[in-house]
């Protein structure tokens, strides 16, 4: 295979494989905003994606696979457990998301993460034409900007981090702080979900590394020059906008409505099965106020999705068992035989039955008590060409720092979650048009192809200003 002028490097490759009844194999491609973001670019440049194939100890060669060349690397069954489960999702996940769980810190899980980095940074380097341009994403591969820049000091070296960067009193508990800041500033742009996120990391180099840092950029001892910069992400919002418009969408949504008794408000959750989503802070407030006859069974139900997520981890294995406790206390008080209070759904749907659900949906509550953005939250607003209908988001969620014009909670206070669900659920319908045409306005002029638009723009000025330097 040819070395590609542009090569993405992510924990996972953007396709999945099938196996056929009859042993046959076939990739698909994976559903997430990376991928939509990417893929389009991806086909137009020379390009090739690095990343592993989400199955243990599967060698493949390169192959081409939705129109893109695809570089897997392997990892055998304890590299998943001590690399992705252990140190990315027990270690990392819980510390950058304000420790709402305990992370967990133990050396052969780093020396883990280490190996498979410098694996991914290996084929990185192997991928790249001279002078071309390498984008790392995410929390998996902090050490890969770092050591792809040891391997091939002549190409141009992007990061984006997808979720939180923590203040430095939290960030300053991991044992190899140093080595993990040094690994993300062999980038040439490092770019974060939040202007918050980006203060955060500068705030740690300037502290732990004694790094010069101007505005948003980090000058480095060996004469280089690393942007900082917050790029929010976004989603890719012209599949939404047509299902929304399809009749049989449309018709699914009406039958959905039907399906739950026809109540008169429908508030909605969609989530992964995680902590830091604040799933069991929106079932307490709806809860109680039942409890509190604010509302009723038979004119409110509250819709939670809540997909399967890291279910060999043992915190979420205990998280499921208290959500659905909750939930099947609450209704075995409210439900009557015409009416449930809380449909809760652990499992994943497809696009077209997620449109339906948010277009029969008159509340959407996105209420993590932490998250790098919530995409969530833009697909709902995205299938709104009614103009009707209320976020409530909580201001915890990357989201919040654009979508303004929807109902701010902190989700940690239940009394002002209760009042922002009865404020949602009254809202007037100019009100909800004032607010929904504003927030449709930031989702479809701010989407994903702007987001990578702006972050490619920023690596190429940053390869010019290298050059330039000599």
């Amino acid at each position: 295979m040819t070395a590609a002028e542009f090569v993405v490097v992510a924990n996972r490759l953007p396709v999945d494989r099938v196996v056929t009844a009859d042993g046959e194999e076939t990739w698909r491609t994976s559903p997430g905003g990376l991928v939509a973001a990417l893929e389009p670019m991806m086909r137009s440049v020379n390009g090739a994606w690095v990343g592993w194939a989400g199955q243990a100890d599967l060698e493949l060669a390169p192959f081409e696979a939705v129109g893109i060349r695809l570089v897997p690397v392997p990892l055998s069954e304890q590299e998943v457990a001590e690399y992705y489960e252990g140190f990315s999702n027990d270690t990392i996940w819980p510390l950058y998301h304000d420790v709402i769980a305990p992370p967990a810190y133990h050396r052969e899980w780093w020396e883990a993460y280490m190996s498979v980095n410098r694996r991914f940074a290996e084929a990185a380097a192997d991928a790249v034409a001279p002078g071309g341009t390498v984008w790392v994403h995410d929390y998996q591969l902090q050490l890969v900007p770092e050591m792809v820049r040891a391997l091939r000091p002549d190409i141009t070296i992007g990061y984006f981090h997808h979720i939180p960067f923590p203040a430095h009193s939290l960030y300053a508990q991991l044992p190899w702080r140093d080595q993990v800041l040094r690994g993300l500033l062999g980038a040439d742009v490092i770019g974060f979900q939040r202007a918050q996120d980006s203060a955060n990391f500068l705030a740690a180099v300037r502290r732990r590394l004694g790094f010069e840092v101007k505005s948003s950029s980090v000058s480095l001892p060996e004469g280089r020059r690393t942007v900082v910069r917050a790029f929010p992400i976004s989603i890719d919002t012209a599949p939404y906008r047509e299902l929304a418009q399809r009749p049989d969408i449309r018709a699914r949504a009406a039958e959905i409505r039907e399906g739950l008794g026809n109540p008169r408000k429908i508030l909605l959750g969609v989530d992964r099965l995680d902590y830091t989503k604040g799933i069991g802070h929106r079932i307490k407030a709806f809860g109680e106020l039942l409890d509190q006859g604010r509302v009723s069974v038979k004119d409110v139900t509250f819709v939670q999705v809540a997909s399967p997520s890291r279910e060999r981890v043992d915190a979420y294995v205990q998280l499921r068992d208290e959500i659905e406790l909750a939930v099947g206390r609450i209704n075995g008080d409210y439900d009557t035989m015409g009416h449930s209070a809380i449909r809760y759904l652990h499992q994943g749907f497809p696009r077209e039955e997620m449109v339906a659900l948010y277009l029969a949906a008159d509340v959407m509550l996105v209420t993590a008590l932490r998250d790098g953005m919530n995409l969530v939250a833009k697909e709902y607003v995205a299938t709104r060409a009614d103009n009707r209908g209320v976020l409530v988001l909580s201001e915890f969620t990357g989201a919040a720092d654009e979508l303004r014009q929807a109902v701010r909670v902190n989700p940690h206070d239940i009394e002002g979650l209760k009042d922002a669900i009865i404020t949602a659920i009254e809202m007037a319908p100019a009100e909800q048009g004032k607010r929904m045409r504003s927030l449709r306005k930031r989702v479809l002029e701010n989407d994903v192809n702007a987001w990578s638009s702006s972050f490619l723009h920023a690596l190429e000025t940053a390869r010019r200003d290298r050059a330039e330097r000599g």
